[in-house]
């Protein structure tokens, strides 16, 4: 492969590494406000117990995003900044505002119930705004003479909500998922019950956005839908990948006084759906980084730089990735801290 695709493929992982983290972050964040003020049911609290540790790593995938873009496409800066400019300043506004609530709300006990709000509307916000980016990126929202954002035209278009749709029920989903299998590791029957509810109603319909999201493409970015078109048996192993998580939340258990559900297996089958359709959207994207002005051969940095710049990425992934395996350990499967309360 070329290093414009070795280049692109880093940067798509990160993106998929934190769409699924994020989509877990933020989803925790809304069920937490829906949930919380709820005495039947202790998913609030399982939300906002899984939370209160992910959050800083989540907003560590989110730098090695940008830094990833501006280091190995620095000619697409300037194009993308244009684009991006007003979702992403929001963007930042929110998370700023998210992560503030985050630090201080433990040693100023009067602020948790407004930690509840911020968290709960800003997992609501920022997914919508970063997935924005998707339709612009495809083209046709930027003018071509002066380079700026054509907001209204954005805002009236039915592929952009299409977009937000689709976004906003892939994280709900996600995180539903992601919680039910934390509920069971917690041992709590009842918030297991409530998340699995959700990711059982929340499923098909986030399958039925995603299949309307391809069919409105096609007015405003033909040639994605086509190129889409062509990645068909991706997206089959992709719907098949589902279909096999979504049955694992209806499999028997041995012991009948358990609730129905293997929510690990389920996870990690919408995982892998989610990977293989991300694979061939990212393929089906190619060659362009923003349609139909700039290819990623184009904007991909010298040689050199390239070189350098993956020595540093395999280096820094070995120190990081033994980090995040212990706090996975440390938070997410040590029973004394899942299981408490």
């Amino acid at each position: 492969m070329s290093d414009a695709i070795w280049a692109i493929s880093i940067t798509w992982l990160f993106v998929f590494i934190y769409a699924i983290l994020g989509s877990v972050d933020f989803g925790a964040g809304f069920w937490g406000l829906v949930y919380n003020p709820r005495e039947r049911s202790r998913a609030g609290e399982i939300a906002n117990r899984f939370l209160s540790p992910t959050w800083e790593v989540t907003n560590v995938f989110l730098v090695l995003l940008v830094v990833t873009i501006v280091a190995f496409f620095p000619r697409a800066i300037a194009p993308l900044g244009t684009g991006l400019l007003i979702p992403g300043s929001l963007v930042l506004i929110l998370l700023t505002l998210r992560s503030a609530f985050m630090v201080f709300h433990y040693s100023a006990l009067r602020f948790r119930s407004t930690l509840r709000i911020v968290s709960g509307v800003t997992g609501l916000l920022i997914p919508s705004l970063l997935v924005i980016a998707l339709p612009i990126l495809a083209g046709g929202f930027i003018d071509p003479e002066t380079d700026r954002l054509l907001v209204g035209k954005l805002l009236s278009s039915p592929v952009t909500y299409a977009y937000l749709a689709f976004g906003l029920s892939s994280e709900l989903f996600l995180s539903a998922a992601f919680l039910a299998d934390y509920s069971r590791e917690a041992e709590d029957s009842s918030a297991y019950a409530v998340f699995r509810k959700y990711a059982l109603w929340l499923g098909p319909f986030t399958l039925a956005t995603a299949v309307l999201t391809v069919y409105l493409m096609g007015r405003q970015a033909e040639w994605l839908r086509d190129h889409i078109l062509e990645e068909q048996g991706w997206f089959l192993l992709s719907a098949i990948a589902f279909l096999l998580g979504y049955s694992a939340l209806w499999w028997r258990r041995k012991h009948p006084e358990r609730e129905r559900g293997f929510p690990r297996v389920a996870f990690v089958c919408f995982i892998l759906q989610f990977a293989l359709a991300s694979y061939a959207y990212g393929a089906a994207h190619l060659p362009y980084l923003v349609y139909p002005t700039l290819t990623v051969e184009e904007s991909v940095t010298n040689p050199a730089m390239f070189d350098s710049l993956l020595i540093s990425y395999a280096v820094g992934m070995a120190i990081l990735v033994p980090g995040f395996i212990y706090f996975w350990r440390l938070f997410l499967k040590d029973k004394r801290y899942v299981g408490r309360g």
